[in-house]
């Protein structure tokens, strides 16, 4: 394999560039204190796909959506409380363990059904809207699904209360 002869070493991250010269891909080692900061997990929880970036504005949504579609995708929102959004083990009783595949709070409420057959991101955004303006106090997701797997494939916050 490619990373076989590759040694552990105390370099913390790269950085994958492409050169202004429009050459080859490069890698540059990053050091300094700003690059070594981690996630806080205090007051900060995680959801989803992109859950350590800021909010994503709506042009950023808009080209994850035009990923979605172009991969033959179909979009689908959801959105949930700040009580039931997160998965918790307060206030649980389970009969069978905490293991794979038990979720607990993990379903949220659909906002209409999944948008088979969407090819444009403006109607996504347009739900998106109308999901925000319904419920501006619970936080909504964009989820997308593989109709050849089954399975969501992809989950990202659009909104955070």
């Amino acid at each position: 394999a490619a990373f076989d002869s590759i040694k552990q070493v105390q370099v913390i991250s790269f950085l994958v560039q492409r050169p202004a010269s429009g050459g080859g891909w490069g890698m540059a080692a990053v050091t300094g204190e700003k690059e070594m900061k981690v996630w806080n997990p205090i007051n900060n929880k995680k959801f989803e796909t992109f859950s350590y970036l800021p909010p994503l504005t709506d042009a950023q949504i808009a080209k994850q959506v035009d990923m979605i579609i172009a991969k033959g995708l179909s979009p689908c929102l959801e959105f949930a409380a700040p009580e039931n959004s997160f998965t918790a083990s307060d206030n649980t009783t389970r009969f069978s363990g905490s293991s794979a595949g038990y979720y607990d709070n993990r379903y949220w409420t659909m906002w209409k059904l999944p948008m088979f057959g969407c090819t444009d991101a403006s109607q996504v955004l347009r739900e998106i809207s109308e999901c925000r303006r319904a419920y501006p106090q619970c936080y909504v997701r964009l989820a997308a699904f593989d109709s050849i797997k089954q399975v969501q494939v992809i989950s990202f916050l659009v909104q955070r209360p």
